[in-house]
């Protein structure tokens, strides 16, 4: 057998492959600390009190705040009041952008959060457990001049949580409550340049409609949208790297192919990781600055947890080959326990964002967040996938742990050994330390990146709007993930060469005490071969 790579490639050969793969994760770091700029942007609105004068309400219509075809407008309610203009007469008007600006598609995604401005009054205080009714729609357009055209309409809940933190007394009347934002609306795509909201906030006391919920003044929506430079950073290194990815994958597989043994199954667990790296690195969000695909949000989102299933098998499979003895190796159903609640997870996370994505795709006001049953879900749902995240690492440690173990335990049969193959095996012991060290760091920083991207998640939920995740981490772990599949494929790939043919002809009693395991099938690397239950004894 020829080994692989990492054991054959010399030491100074693979020093230089080290710090080239070094470099170039340094460099992606630098990529989004220097070059992109804050992964989205916090955009403050503030609703125009539009009047509505057509007696029923005709659909169709579009309040514009400004412009040359802008509503009447009231400055408050008390001008309403004087003006005997009811509150189911009044729309609520939002444009996006602010005036002189354009949406772009480089945007990728638009999420607006809502907040209630209301003001204390002794005899229209907030309610326990209210809920604001909101008559919305949306409509878009591509020039100043053109028509609104609808692209959705809803009529949401909202529960509001608000606090009132002076002593509630007729001297403190006018103060505002101090109200918690909530979700309004996210779009997967922003294909269109303007937008515009039109907000209703109808009262009907017999039906217990917008009934409680204190005295709004005014209504404040903060859009938060991709930045355009951070996407083409984004969008050129994924470009960058799938073919990369692409090259070595399809060269990692001749090599294997060309084996005169099947493939065992850590070889075939790394061409399905090279797999899941290519599928999430090829750039079809290209296709959404043209296309407008609403379920671009969704595809990365699966994408993304197909890739993250797959890594985390990938690492449980990868250091149980170097725990079973050769009986139990090669075989995907012995991890069917570890391998079980990663899959069963995945789903769950599919699951969860189809309930909240899913549905946008047909309702852009729908938030899973709107509801007590749904905030609670989702709370819980970050918190155990946090939790689990955690004790997976732990539990790979532990495995990691058992390999160095195993491994030490062969230490005690190299002093038997000539000094050149002693060193041999030395040389392999502490190539193989250093690689799982490396897995454990990579797995740290998946696991801190995916508690880290679900509590942002969260926080723009619960509308935590300054909340900016820095680019330099996206880009960074982004491209420790593609590194590390690179050097998974090109170290373990069957090496042309053997090590040292006399003293392999000459070492062969000495090779017996540390295969004595293999049977049938050899493995991918000496390590492989050396690290078996029953081989250590």
């Amino acid at each position: 057998m020829a080994g692989a790579i990492i054991e054959n490639m010399s030491t100074k050969k693979l020093v230089i492959v080290g710090v080239i793969l070094l470099l170039f994760q340094a460099f992606s770091f630098m990529v989004g600390g220097l070059i992109a700029p804050s992964p989205t942007t916090a955009v403050h609105y503030l609703a125009t009190k539009c009047v509505d004068a057509v007696k029923g309400h005709q659909s169709g219509r579009w309040f514009m705040p400004w412009g040359p075809n802008q509503c009447d407008k009231i400055q408050d309610f008390d001008e309403a009041m004087s003006k005997k203009i009811e509150a189911n007469d009044i729309v609520f008007a939002v444009h996006i952008p602010l005036p002189n600006k354009e949406m772009s598609p480089w945007f990728q995604f638009m999420l607006v959060i809502l907040q209630f401005d209301i003001a204390f009054k002794m005899y229209n205080q907030i309610e326990d457990g209210a809920v604001a009714t909101i008559d919305v729609g949306v409509a878009y357009r591509d020039d100043m001049l053109g028509e609104w055209t609808e692209m959705a309409h809803s009529i949401e809940r909202r529960k509001l949580s608000c606090n009132f933190t002076t002593t509630k007394t007729y001297e403190n009347e006018g103060r505002y409550y101090e109200c918690d934002l909530l979700p309004f609306m996210e779009l997967g795509n922003v294909a269109h340049k303007y937008y515009l909201l039109n907000i209703r906030l109808p009262v009907s006391e017999r039906n217990k409609i917008n009934v409680g919920i204190g005295e709004i003044k005014d209504i404040r929506l903060v859009g938060i949208h991709q930045n355009g430079g951070f996407t083409k950073v984004w969008f050129a290194m994924k470009t960058f790297l799938t073919p990369s990815i692409l090259i070595i994958l399809v060269w990692y597989w001749r090599r294997i192919t060309l084996m005169t043994r099947p493939p065992v199954l850590l070889e075939k667990v790394i061409f399905a990781l090279g797999l899941c790296m290519t599928f999430i690195n090829i750039p079809v969000e290209w296709f959404s600055v043209g296309f407008n695909w609403t379920w671009m949000l969704l595809f990365g989102d699966i994408r993304q947890g197909i890739f993250y299933a797959m890594l985390l098998s990938f690492w449980i499979i990868f250091c149980g080959e170097h725990l079973m003895d050769q009986m139990e190796r090669n075989r995907f159903s012995i991890y069917w326990k570890q391998v079980g609640p990663i899959v069963f997870g995945s789903f769950c996370l599919f699951i969860f964002d189809m309930c909240e994505r899913g549905v946008q795709l047909k309702n852009p006001f729908y938030s899973i967040w709107a509801s007590d049953v749904g905030t609670e879900l989702a709370m819980a749902f970050i918190i155990v996938a946090g939790i689990c995240a955690c004790l997976y690492f732990l539990f790979l440690c532990f495995m990691v742990f058992q390999v160095f173990r195993n491994i030490s335990g062969k230490r005690s049969s190299l002093p038997a050994m000539s000094k050149a193959r002693r060193l041999h095996y030395e040389g392999l012991i502490f190539r193989f330390k250093f690689l799982m060290l490396v897995t454990l760091t990579c797995a740290a920083m998946t696991v801190i990146f995916f508690i880290i991207s679900q509590v942002n998640e969260g926080h723009w939920h619960w509308g935590d709007y300054t909340v900016q995740v820095n680019s330099a981490f996206f880009t960074g772990i982004y491209g420790m993930w593609n590194l590390y599949v690179f050097a998974i494929m090109f170290l373990y790939a069957p090496s042309h060469k053997r090590y040292g043919d006399e003293q392999s002809r000459g070492a062969s009693g000495e090779d017996i005490q540390l295969t004595t395991t293999i049977t049938h099938v050899d493995g991918p690397t000496e390590i492989y071969k050396m690290t078996g239950k029953a081989a250590q004894e």
